[in-house]
């Protein structure tokens, strides 16, 4: 099954704007209210603006001021993020007229508002008029001094030749070791200040003792990258999957800085515990697929993995999620974990003596486990035979303001088809599923449920005026599936699956097959990109709270299935979907 790739997904598991500039991050759920009048929380004005979207954009604005002046107690006028994405989505499509139009709007209706300032400053700057572009980013940065990114952007306008440093030069820079403390002792700071719940699952004390710990390593000559590993580690003991030091968009990544020649030069899988070759590349002369890799560097395999994953941020600290993640970017990772040397030796089992191997002539990835091979999109309805289906969802990536219209209609097909074709048994796969919007989530779950629900029995993030879709009664749906439910789990679940997991889990509505998930019914979401002063390592920081119903499973792991099924090495290389297999078998049996 084709997933999108994780370097995408990291980013979609909510959606709000970072407070640092208005670059959108994903997030757990979206700051909007359902247009539904039976609801008591107040409707959408964007909503409504969309449905104008055939007028110009100059009547579509009066039709706010109108409204805002008419029925001011219906629409909610109060979300700025919500407006900001609806000037966004005219931004991305290149339409600058309307964007600059209801950037403007956002900047009267929100005159204190920094992001506001900065969103106009990057629609100007996409029209090419710099000298308004320049002015609105000043504002912004005047507004919010810890906006690095329009920080950046004035730069690049009044000196358009300087360049910034690429992520090559930056891997082996060196800063004083007074910066790096510096930098180590702010990065703490910003953690426990921004973050909801950085003490969740570990206590104050423990916290700083790792960030003294992490000083104690550096030296004059620790690098920009090995800097950057010692943060990872301080970000991961927090046990949040949406706190990161740059998440794959900005200038620190694993693969991004790492030179392909110190990579490490063959595709692995870490699979019961064991560590296999799984792709060769130009050692094929050295090892053999399947071969079973014993030390890497004199280092043994498990304290290897160990360490890596100590490095790993994932929710509540799940296993499994860290082993997803090992098993996508082995290729870094077991450099960063080795000290970054300039070559690779390993010790095979069954074979006599260390193998040097030949240096990377590319850096090895996997995105996706090629066995789950029965969808090739994120969204797919497979018929097995006249009693059994597969629906597949592996992303929740579909938001009420963009794609959810497709994710409904995707669904309501489906179940009619389902349900005229009188199946009985309905097998939903969301693994590799990410996260995203709670709206979809909901939707299927209204499928499923043969009550009233609610979703969330917490959902707090900073400028909530109102509940948000979730927080009250949801009714399930009169076509839902009545026959018997079977849900395919693995550890790259995270963010809003684990919300739909669940409640699932608590509600008894079927049979859940795999291994621990990688989240579970608590998701400290959001993203606040901060950057540490003297590094410039920027460090996106979890700042909102969405908490399922289901809060008396345990908050310490992941989702569990009823049955724990895990891929073999063999099942693996042979392309065998176990997880799947076994449920097939179940169903017949």
């Amino acid at each position: 099954m084709i997933r999108l790739p994780v370097i995408c997904i990291l980013v979609v598991c909510c959606f709000l704007f970072v407070a640092c500039g208005s670059k959108p991050i994903a997030p757990t759920a979206v700051n909007q209210s359902e247009p539904d009048k039976s609801q008591t929380r107040k409707l959408s004005i964007v909503t409504k603006l969309k449905e104008n979207d055939h007028l110009p954009v100059t009547e579509r604005i009066a039709l706010y001021h109108q409204l805002r002046k008419e029925e001011s107690a219906l629409y909610d006028f109060a979300n700025e993020t919500e407006l900001t994405l609806y000037g966004y989505s005219f931004l991305w499509g290149n339409n600058l007229t309307d964007a600059i139009a209801i950037f403007k709007l956002i900047i009267a209706e929100f005159p204190n508002s920094a992001n506001a300032f900065d969103s106009m400053g990057e629609a100007y700057l996409q029209a090419k008029d710099s000298s308004r572009a320049l002015q609105n980013y000043e504002q912004s940065l005047r507004m919010n001094p810890d906006n690095f990114h329009a920080e950046d952007v004035i730069e690049q306008i009044k000196s358009p030749n300087s360049k910034p440093l690429p992520a090559g030069e930056k891997f082996s820079k060196l800063y004083a070791k007074k910066e790096y403390w510096e930098d180590l002792d702010q990065l703490g700071k910003k953690l426990i200040a921004i973050h909801p719940h950085a003490l969740k699952f570990i206590s104050k004390d423990q916290f700083w003792k790792n960030v003294e710990s992490k000083k104690a390593l550096i030296t004059e000559k620790t690098t920009y990258a090995e800097f950057a590993w010692h943060c990872n580690a301080i970000i991961a003991s927090l046990a949040c999957s949406h706190t990161a030091s740059s998440n794959m968009q900005n200038d620190y990544h694993e693969y991004a800085m790492l030179p392909v020649a110190n990579s490490f030069p063959l595709q692995v899988r870490w699979v019961n515990k064991q560590l296999f070759v799984v792709g060769p590349m130009n050692n094929s002369d050295q090892v053999k697929v399947k071969d079973e890799i014993l030390s890497i560097n004199g280092v043994e395999t498990a304290t290897v993995i160990s360490d890596i994953f100590d490095h790993i941020p994932a929710q509540a600290n799940i296993q499994t999620f860290k082993a997803q993640h090992f098993n996508t970017y082995f290729a870094a990772l077991i450099p960063y974990a080795l000290g970054l040397p300039n070559s690779f030796e390993i010790v095979v089992k069954g074979k006599s003596g260390a193998l040097q191997l030949h240096k990377a002539e590319r850096i090895a990835t996997e995105l996706y486990d090629a066995s789950l091979n029965s969808c090739l999109k994120d969204l797919c309805l497979e018929i097995i035979d006249e009693s059994t289906a597969v629906l597949t969802i592996a992303s929740f990536n579909y938001y009420e303001w963009d794609s959810y219209p497709v994710f409904k209609a995707f669904i309501d097909s489906s179940m009619n088809i389902i349900n005229n074709k009188k199946l009985t048994n309905l097998i939903i796969d969301v693994r590799y599923n990410r996260g995203g919007s709670q709206y979809p989530s909901i939707y299927l779950l209204q499928h499923l449920m043969n009550k009233p629900f609610t979703y969330y029995s917490k959902a707090e993030f900073e400028g909530k005026s109102d509940k948000i879709y979730g927080e009250e009664l949801i009714e399930p749906l009169s076509n839902r599936f009545k026959g018997k439910v079977y849900f395919l789990i693995d550890g790259n679940g995270n963010s809003t699956t684990g919300h739909f997991m669940s409640l699932v889990k608590n509600h008894h509505l079927g049979t859940i097959i795999g291994e621990e998930l990688g989240s579970n019914q608590f998701c400290t979401a959001g993203q606040m990109l901060t950057r540490l002063s003297n590094t410039k390592l920027v460090v996106s920081v979890a700042n909102n709270t969405h908490i399922s119903t289901a809060t008396e499973l345990p908050v310490e792991k992941g989702v569990l299935p009823d049955y724990y099924i895990s891929q073999s090495i063999d099942e693996y290389l042979n392309k065998v979907d176990a997880v799947k297999n076994f449920t097939l078998k179940h169903i017949r049996n």
